[in-house]
Parts: C-alpha cells; structure tokens; sequence
C-alpha cells in the first residue's frame, strides 16, 4: 500500500480507455494515482525502457519484448491500452503504381523507426501473407529504437536530417510508408481491402493486434503486488481491457517470433520468460 498521501505515478496516455482516470470519474482512495502530461506517450518509453522513470508506464510491445530480451527491469501486466488492425496505416500516393502489398518487394518504405510496433505488425503480415520478406523491402527510418543498443538491420537506411515520413512519401522519394494511428491525408492504402485483410488476419490468428501493454519496474512488481491488483482494478473500470496470461499468449506468442524473425530481438522469448516477474496473483 502507497504511504498515506503518497501517488503512484502512472505514465499513461490519454484516451477514452484512459479518461476516466485523468477526471477522477474512476478512483481508489487507498491508491491516489499521479498521472503526468505526455502529449504523445510513445515520448515516455525511451525513459521507461533506460531510466525506469515511472514505476508504471503504458509501452508498445514491439517496444516491451525488445526490452525485456535486453535484460531491462521491466515486467508485464495484462492490461491492453490500444488494440487495432494494422492494414489501414501502410499507405502509398493516390497516383501509386501499386495495387498490392505483394508489389512491396524491392519498393522503399518509410517508418518511424524499424522497432516500431505497428511496423513490427505490418512487416510480419507482408511476410507471411504476401511473400514479401523484411530483409528484400528498402526500409527508410526516422527515429532510433526505444532500447538504446538496438541497431537497425543491414536492409535499413536512415533519412537524411529534416526528412519527414510525410513529406518524402509525397514527394515520391518513398514508395509506401506507415503511419501510426492518424494517417495523414491524401494517401490511400497499399492494401486494397484493408478491411477485409484484418478480419482475414483475426480469424487465423484469433485476436486483434496489441499495440500498446501496461509494465512495471521489476521493483514495483516484486514490492507492491497488491497496489498494482488494486490498479488493474482501476484500469479495468476505466474501460482498459483487463485480461489474463492466458488470453494473452496468442498475440505475444506471434509478436515475439516476428521481432526475432525481422531482427528486432537476438531469439523469440518464450512466454515464461515474457511473464518473467510478474506477480503470480496477476493474471
């Protein structure tokens, strides 16, 4: 239990999964939460992953996996903070030549950076889907990883200082590029059902992609089990998707043969180490 007075403090993004927290429409005076301003949380994984800034954060999984590989502090809770489709964010120029994700093969693509999840999603649904392998598309990135040591694979290069992602795909300097989840306008998608191809997607592997997870530092989860019990509890009657191991197995199965498969980790974390430090009473 948190000393009388004493927050929490949870870095977390704001949306209508999260709302109610930041009102206060949902609380615990037993567990008073200290929620900072981060106008985009993907702004607070750099410091979670490096530092520990926060005893709880929000974190990609691409993000999480990767840290987890690296022997960071950081263990797993089993709340989902942001869940979609991914086909819809691999968008091309209206005037493109290409009518399919097939045709990516040799093309230039653009990313924020090649850990990136959705990206991390989107490379492993070209691969199995549509024979298009991440180590035979030109990848352009923007950013470096989360994880400080990661280093872009050999198939990778970097944009020249002041590029953006937007403007070198409508400049025709990239072919196709992936956005995050406010696609800017003016594209459309490589994929030319993208509705379709994500139910395709969901009934052969029984989910929805997990974008964004909720962790701890091993600390908070090896001292203060019951305030995070007590915090699931909070984030499931915000409307966060409070789930189990079990339920979650599937989507993290998958995400860690695909970072180890596009070069993301060294190897594909087995569940257990996944779940490695978290709490036994926990999910």
């Amino acid at each position: 239990m948190t000393e009388a007075g004493t927050a929490l403090a949870v870095a977390i993004g704001r949306t209508p999964r999260t709302e109610a927290l930041f009102t206060g429409a949902v609380s615990d005076p037993a567990l008073p939460l200290e929620l900072p301003a981060i106008p985009a949380i993907t702004g607070a994984f750099p410091a979670m992953v490096r530092e520990g800034r926060w005893p709880v954060s929000e974190m990609a999984i691409a993000t999480f996996l990767m840290a987890k590989e690296a022997g960071r502090p950081l263990v797993l809770l089993p709340c989902v903070l942001a869940a979609r489709a991914q086909e819809g964010s691999l968008l091309c120029r209206e005037d493109s030549p290409l009518r399919g994700p097939h045709q990516l093969r040799g093309a230039r693509v653009g990313v924020r950076a090649y850990s990136q999840t959705t990206g991390m999603w989107l490379r492993g649904i070209l691969a199995e889907s549509h024979s298009v392998p991440p180590e035979q598309v030109r990848w352009t990135t923007f950013e470096e990883a989360h994880v400080a040591d990661f280093r872009d694979p050999p198939w990778c290069e970097r944009a020249a200082a002041g590029a953006t992602l937007e403007g070198m795909l409508r400049e025709g300097t990239l072919d196709a590029a992936i956005f995050g989840s406010e696609a800017p306008p003016g594209f459309r998608t490589v994929f030319p059902e993208p509705v379709d191809a994500s139910e395709a997607f969901r009934a052969r592997h029984g989910f929805v992609p997990v974008n964004h997870l909720l962790i701890a530092r091993s600390d908070v989860a090896r001292d203060r089990a019951p305030e995070l019990m007590r915090l699931l509890n909070l984030f499931n009657a915000s409307g966060a998707n409070v789930t189990t191991r079990a339920a979650l197995a599937p989507a993290l199965s998958l995400a860690a043969r695909w970072c180890a498969e596009q070069g993301l980790t060294r190897r594909s974390l087995a569940l257990s180490e996944i779940w490695s430090g978290t709490p036994h009473e926990i999910g």
